[in-house]
């Protein structure tokens, strides 16, 4: 028994392990970032305080069985379907400019989440007496800058390619995921999440060789949307680790999109032909993108009420579900051609990431089993 006192002294400082269950905890946020509305929504419901994370806790343990749940849910994806078809018939049947649209969709959610701010809706509860951190300003535009480069790489992703093969393309996003755990974070991926990538990279790989609307800008800028969202994912998580400061959704709406707009708009005068435009903006236009604007606020918004009723692991299971019938409801709506081959690849990309996530959640399990705990600390004290 007199040893048990040294060995308790030789294990409380485990500096090295602390630290990497943070870096872990700090990626609970990045499940397989699926499409533009993931960036932020793990952030919100880590960023809770005390007594919040208690009711939050319960709120998780009931999930889809919540009404509200089941009520955002529905919600989420009828704002997802609407954005992304809105967004291809803007751009591929009115002929708008991409950098128009991607200007519009966020001036107007940033209208929409400053609105909110003061009238939330029935999404968030105000928290008084706040005070804003030192480098608030500074992570806004970082946000704000990997806003604008995932909506403005996603616009153009769809102009050049199928919506179908596109949202194919973005769920690979797994793949950025495990690489910016590792190159960021320092995480090793245990071996049940790296084989749950095979089928991701095999699907993948089939449906790009196979596609008829193959466009290499259009791939490029598809994968380049899911880099985007994962380091965005990262820095919000580490942004939001403090619990000094709560972000309500509303914040998180406004001030982003208000950087990425002050980002883009000089860019215009260089990327825009304004004659062109200002032919082009008839009232069917207009309020194409006006109503492409508001439902994308919805969906970014219902999506971070969402993910605080459900688990990380549910959250991804329903985003790959929404892709995959966002995926097909396109084929119908649009009559993209697919081959054979295609299909299989786009049903075998989904459900490697439904794998990945199953994986992800055995390879946490494990990391808890076996790693050294304040709550063990304490237990063998």
């Amino acid at each position: 028994m007199s040893e048990g006192p040294g060995v308790i002294t030789s294990l409380k400082p485990p500096g090295p392990t602390l630290a990497t269950r943070s870096r872990l905890s700090n990626m609970a946020g990045i499940k397989a970032s699926l499409s533009e509305d993931d960036i932020l929504i793990s952030q919100y419901s880590g960023s809770a305080s005390k007594d919040s994370v208690g009711r939050s806790k319960k709120i998780k343990n009931v999930g889809l069985q919540h009404p509200r749940a089941v009520t955002f849910l529905v919600l989420w994806y009828i704002f997802s379907g609407i954005t992304l078809f809105l967004n291809k018939y803007i751009l591929t049947y009115q002929k708008a400019d991409p950098h128009v649209l991607c200007g519009m969709q966020m001036l107007i959610t940033m209208f929409c989440g400053l609105v909110q701010m003061r009238y939330p809706l029935g999404t968030y509860k105000h928290i008084k007496g706040q005070q804003k951190p030192d480098n608030f300003k500074k992570s806004m535009l970082i946000l704000g800058l990997l806003q604008l480069g995932t909506i403005m790489f996603g616009l153009i992703a769809i102009y050049y390619v199928a919506v179908s093969f596109a949202e194919t393309v973005k769920s690979s996003a797994p793949l950025f995921t495990v690489l910016i755990a590792y190159f960021v974070l320092g995480e090793r991926t245990g071996a049940f999440v790296f084989f749950s990538l095979i089928p991701v990279m095999l699907g993948l790989a089939l449906c790009s060789s196979n596609e008829l609307s193959f466009s290499i800008i259009g791939f490029l800028c598809a994968l380049t949307t899911n880099l985007c969202e994962c380091v965005q994912s990262v820095v919000s998580k580490s942004l939001l680790s403090n619990k000094a400061y709560i972000y309500s959704p509303a914040e998180l709406q406004f001030y982003p999109n208000l950087a990425a707009v002050l980002l883009q708009f000089p860019t215009w005068y260089f990327l825009v032909d304004f004659d062109k435009l200002y032919n082009q903006l008839d009232h069917n236009l207009l309020s194409a993108i006006i109503l492409d604007g508001i439902s994308f606020h919805g969906q970014t918004i219902t999506a971070y009420v969402l993910m605080s009723y459900v688990n990380p692991v549910t959250y991804s299971v329903a985003n790959t579900t929404k892709r995959a019938c966002l995926i097909w409801l396109s084929v119908l709506l649009f009559g993209n051609p697919v081959t054979v081959w295609s299909g299989i690849g786009t049903a075998v990309v989904i459900g490697g990431v439904l794998l990945y996530s199953k994986a992800r959640e055995i390879d946490a399990r494990r990391r808890e089993q076996f790693s050294i705990t304040e709550e063990k600390m304490n237990s063998i004290r």
